[in-house]
């Protein structure tokens, strides 16, 4: 790797196809100030390539990448943008490795059920690609999410539209509250480094580890919990019946994803329990067939085909869909409901996403209705119904007035990364679950059923500390209350808690003192009472909060504000030094490859890359003592101001500007900045002929662009495309190619 250089990840759907357009771009700019730009794949393709290498032909092998930045990220010199990727649920998984087989490279297929020790590896190696895989590799820092203020200004001039609130919506979220896992949370502080061993001692007197080695170290915060599948089996039932009984449309929200062993097994609960006369009279006959409810209705009704009474099977699934509640709607033109895919509906960015609109899903008519929003457990459900309370009270947000809620999340060193890691079981037999220590000395135990699902999470002393140290900087930057959303009756929090109140007074650790600081510390749903009341006051509070409510919350909140999280800039300032820039949100990239592929029309936003980009090359400039990269990132920084003022990103409709439009008004914006700037004679003279060439050839190149449009565009794949077809539709106006080619 050159130095100074930027690793610009190659990811999946939307982002990496606008990647073949913007990347050129950047790599002719950087490179005018001695930048070198480097992509590395992080696809889920590229992830499961890199996992069997004894599969392919020396042709097809790549190498572990992940692994790469991984061992990158804890060096000072690291300066990674990282796009949004695939969290890989079971069927996305399957699906990625069909097209990939399809495309010649000899695979083996995902076992369900492995039984040889051959089968087991396989299955191991896959379950290092699913869920949120890439993100605890590459966070080895605390995450700084804020809209700047460029982008938060441009919502208050050109607000999104926001669903008119009734205080008589019958919109409420269902949880659980009990025999849940917020509930069930025991939480210990160790006090040397040791190695832990997670076992099941069963009633009928056998041990089972579930897990050999769990190695931590001195004032770590380990957590252990678990789920009681009876329990949420009556709870399921109740909110069924409930939905039915209000006339309101029932859904559930999950994370099956990045909770990538937990939350797919609860998503088979709800898809069982609404369907309970089904799986009594069918359910054999499904388990037998590998038709299971944890991959989601869609794949049982796709796989019913091979079945002798499939078509039985089917008639019981819909008489059950008729005599239910209506189902949320995922696509209510395809039929596709919010059982379909357990990785269609994810918590973070649907319950937002239906709080902006009313509090409305889409129903089977295809009409939006009052919604029964069902989230299982009950440790963050609680912050939606706040929400959601208080548009009933007082009417949707105005984006033209409202404040902001930027966070400060604790992630580094894969900090409470629930679920999507090696500490999640489906209890196999009754009995006990212990974590011990190697000593023998039993540090937490639960008694357990078979079925229940029991998850332990840790959280290292090093990566607090610095996630306390990050939310006062924030909060001596810009004078706004940080507030730790932190409840002191859940186990977890009050461990975190000690360590807040220890840590803040610190000058050692805080950089100082804290005098003249509003720092709170309220549970999640007081937090949220106090951030919406100055939300409409027009006031600014930022949120600290540990990692899954930092997911929830950096969707939330921008989602209301700007009408999208993938407008967010989103620093990771890395422990040792380095920086890691993401650049936003990518939920709704499905939809965008599907549209390119349809009708040559991307409607991706990249703006979320124009401000990851400006952040790392001025972090560049700072660490590397680089002038002309600063150059860059400020005149960078002014062109993504032109670029929103004069409203560039991609269009609605066929007819207007993509995401390639946007791409090359950036870079003419770009340009022009660099062309006027004073700071250096020689870029404003390299850029000056650039840019009155783009300005000169606007009309002709825009025409290029949108001449492809309404056709369909051919991009060879799906989770690994092309890279040529790619490319060529991606970079389809000669004009601009040529014209760039000139820099330099």
């Amino acid at each position: 790797m050159a130095d100074p250089t930027i690793i610009y990840t190659h990811t999946d759907e939307a982002p990496a196809l606008a990647t073949h357009s913007f990347l050129p771009i950047i790599q002719a700019y950087a490179k005018t100030a001695g930048v070198e730009v480097e992509t590395r794949d992080i696809s889920l393709a590229g992830r499961i390539l890199s996992q069997f290498p004894e599969f392919l032909t020396e042709g097809q092998r790549v190498g572990d990448a992940l692994a790469e930045l991984g061992a990158l990220a804890l060096r000072p010199e690291a300066n990674i943008i990282k796009l949004p990727n695939i969290s890989a649920s079971v069927p996305q998984l399957k699906a990625a490795v069909a097209e990939l087989q399809a495309q010649g490279y000899a695979l083996p297929d995902y076992p369900e059920d492995p039984q040889s020790d051959t089968d087991r590896d396989i299955r191991a190696r896959y379950d290092k690609v699913k869920g949120s895989a890439v993100n605890p590799v590459l966070r080895e820092g605390n995450s700084d999410r804020r809209a700047p203020a460029s982008v938060k200004n441009y919502a208050k001039a050109h607000p999104h539209r926001m669903g008119a609130w009734t205080a008589d919506s019958k919109t409420a979220v269902a949880t659980m509250g009990v025999n849940d896992f917020r509930a069930n949370e025991k939480s210990v502080v160790i006090e040397a480094d040791d190695t832990l061993r997670i076992e099941l001692a069963g009633t009928d007197g056998t041990t089972t580890v579930l897990l050999e080695s769990l190695p931590v170290i001195a004032g770590e915060v380990i957590d252990g919990t678990f789920l009681d599948v009876a329990a949420l089996r009556a709870f399921l039932a109740e909110q069924i019946a409930r939905a039915k009984a209000e006339g309101v449309l029932f859904s559930v929200h999950l994370k099956a994803t990045m909770m990538k062993v937990s939350d797919p097994i609860i998503f088979g609960h709800v898809v069982r329990a609404f369907f309970p006369k089904t799986f009594e009279t069918f359910g054999a006959d499904l388990d037998a067939a590998g038709l299971s409810p944890n991959d989601g209705l869609g794949a049982i009704l796709a796989g019913l085909a091979e079945l002798p009474n499939g078509a039985e099977i089917k008639a019981s699934f819909d008489a059950e869909l008729a005599d239910g509640p209506e189902l949320a709607m995922v696509n209510s033109d395809k039929g596709i409901t919010n059982l379909h895919v357990p990785s269609d509906v994810i918590v973070d960015a649907s319950m937002p996403a239906m709080i902006r609109t009313s509090g409305h899903m889409w129903g089977p008519d295809g009409q939006e209705a009052d919604t029964l929003a069902v989230i299982p457990d009950s440790s963050y459900a609680g912050v939606y119904q706040v929400v959601i309370d208080d548009c009933k009270a007082h009417g949707a947000y105005d984006p033209a007035t409202m404040g902001t809620v930027p966070n400060v999340g604790l992630m580094a060193q894969k900090a409470e990364e629930y679920g999507s890691h090696d500490k999640t079981f489906e209890v196999p037999a009754d009995g006990t679950v212990r974590v011990v220590n190697a000593a023998g000395d039993v540090l937490i135990e639960h008694a357990v059923k078979a079925g229940d699902i029991w998850r332990a999470c840790q959280t290292k002393d090093v990566p607090i500390r610095d996630w306390v140290k990050l939310a006062v900087t924030r909060a001596r930057a810009t004078g706004d209350p940080a507030v730790f959303w932190l409840d002191p009756s859940r186990a977890h929090d009050r461990n975190l808690i000690a360590k807040v109140e220890a840590y803040l007074p610190d000058p050692a650790v805080v950089g100082g003192d804290t005098d003249g600081l509003d720092i709170r510390i309220l549970s999640p749903e007081e937090a949220t009472k106090l951030s919406v009341e100055r939300i409409r006051e027009g006031l600014n509070t930022i949120s600290v909060t540990g990692n899954v409510l930092r997911d929830y919350n950096t969707d939330l909140f921008p989602i209301l504000e700007l009408g999208t999280s993938a407008k967010m800039l989103s620093v990771v300032p890395l422990i040792n030094g380095g920086g890691l820039f993401e650049t936003g949100a990518g939920g709704s990239a499905p939809k965008h490859v599907q549209q390119l592929v349809e009708e040559n029309y991307l409607r991706w936003d990249s703006l979320g890359e124009f401000l990851a980009l400006a952040v790392s090359l001025e972090h560049l400039a700072q660490t590397t003592h680089n002038p002309r990269a600063q150059v860059l990132a400020d005149t960078l920084d002014r062109a993504t101001g032109s670029f929103l003022d004069h409203d560039r990103s991609p269009g609605r409709k066929l007819g207007t500007i993509d995401n390639r439009g946007s791409h090359f008004y950036l870079a003419l914006y770009w340009a022009q900045e660099l062309a006027a700037q004073s700071e250096d004679a020689e870029l404003a003279a390299a850029f000056g002929p650039l840019a009155e060439a783009l300005a000169a050839k606007e009309e002709t190149i825009v025409a290029e662009l949108i001449a492809v449009q309404g056709s369909p565009a051919d991009i060879g794949g799906y989770y690994q495309p092309d890279v040529a077809k790619a490319s060529a539709v991606m970079r389809p106006s000669a004009t601009l190619n040529e014209t760039l080619a000139t820099l330099g």
